[in-house]
């Protein structure tokens, strides 16, 4: 049977004080009343149906993702008990389902990217998921088409085009996966044609990734297989928790993806952003007549411009007189007021307030 999981087990500092350890990013409800859960949800409802969506995330945050998806099965929000990075969670998923399904075919997404139109997206998805039903040793990535030179993100170097039985796009062999390049690199991939951003999203066999992982990440089988063979028993939880730290701690791309034989991409032509800061929220919502970004129920703004005025609460009035450039971001028990391009410093401003009170504002 075909799955889809959801990766949603992000913090997201660079969205603080909106965004916390107990109450993560993808959670903020900041589009229209919805989150970047639900928006995810519903991206994949066109191609899934809800007893084939499962939701990876923290243990911290089980209730909060039952709460605003409350279509998803009984068991299907699965909780790690510590962070492990992308190896960790994707072998965790893939072993999972595989106790109950040999045949398993797993979408893996991330929640907190934003893609348009959901069509495209929906029908690239299907393809994905087709070609890998017709080569179960083989994963599919997906890779965007750049808008510019991007320094943040990582690049799959693609081959050429061949069209698939039953596929609407074409698929083509990954030759290379790198890392965030410099700003020239960058423009030379722009300039080759072959390059496009790593979405992070993949479409593959859950023995195949188990067998992958035996190959190239010899360390986490024995926990993932002793977390298998535990699953859906009365020692579920006992062995989750004994024997998912033991995974090493390791993005999928380095552990699998850049080793693997058989990876293949389909390029997805869609608006797409990888929705990690204030700037980036701001690509998503319209602006004032003087350039404001603004998610505020109330407001009044005097002689202000180019900012981003951002609060979840209400009935709090945010009010601005002579100020420009400026990141206004209001919660319950911290505001923060930040210069537009000094953003990037939050991780810093948030890891000396841990280190300072705890855990009482992060």
């Amino acid at each position: 049977m075909d799955y889809a999981i959801i990766m949603a087990g992000g913090t997201g500092k660079r969205l603080w004080p909106l965004s916390r350890k107990n109450r993560p990013k993808q959670v903020l409800r900041l589009f229209e009343g919805r989150t970047l859960l639900r928006r995810c949800f519903e991206r994949l409802r066109p191609a899934f149906a809800p007893e084939q969506i499962f939701v990876l995330t923290n243990a911290a945050y089980v209730q909060t993702v039952s709460e605003d998806l409350p279509e998803l099965a009984e068991g299907h929000v699965i909780a790690e008990p510590a962070v492990r990075d992308t190896a960790g969670a994707i072998g965790l998923a893939s072993a999972i389902l595989s106790r109950h399904d040999p045949d398993a075919t797993l979408t893996v997404v991330t929640a907190d990217q934003v893609i348009e139109p959901l069509e495209t997206f929906a029908t690239v998805l299907r393809d994905g998921v087709t070609f890998v039903n017709h080569h179960p040793e083989s994963i599919i990535t997906f890779g965007i088409q750049p808008t510019f030179p991007s320094t943040q993100l990582g690049y799959i170097k693609l081959g050429s085009d061949q069209q698939e039985r039953d596929c609407t796009n074409p698929v083509c062999l990954v030759e290379a996966f790198r890392e965030k390049p410099d700003e020239a690199t960058a423009k030379d991939y722009i300039a080759s044609g072959q390059y496009c951003w790593n979405s992070g999203m993949f479409v593959f066999k859950a023995a195949t990734m188990i067998e992958h992982l035996r190959m190239f990440l010899p360390d986490s089988i024995e926990p993932l297989l002793m977390i298998r063979d535990a699953w859906g028993t009365p020692d579920q939880q006992r062995i989750l928790t004994e024997w998912f730290l033991r995974i090493p701690k390791i993005s999928i791309d380095f552990a699998v993806m850049e080793k693997a034989p058989h990876v293949h991409a389909i390029r997805l032509a869609c608006r797409w952003l990888d929705m990690g800061s204030f700037l980036s929220l701001a690509e998503m919502i319209r602006r004032d007549t003087d350039n404001n970004v603004i998610v505020a129920g109330f407001h009044k703004l005097l002689d202000s411009k180019d900012n981003i005025l951002v609060t979840e609460e209400d009935g709090h009035l945010i009010a601005l007189i002579g100020v420009q450039n400026m990141v206004v971001a209001h919660s319950k028990d911290a505001t923060l007021i930040c210069p537009i391009d000094q953003t990037q410093r939050l991780k810093e401003l948030v890891e000396t307030l841990e280190r300072q009170h705890g855990d009482r504002f992060v």
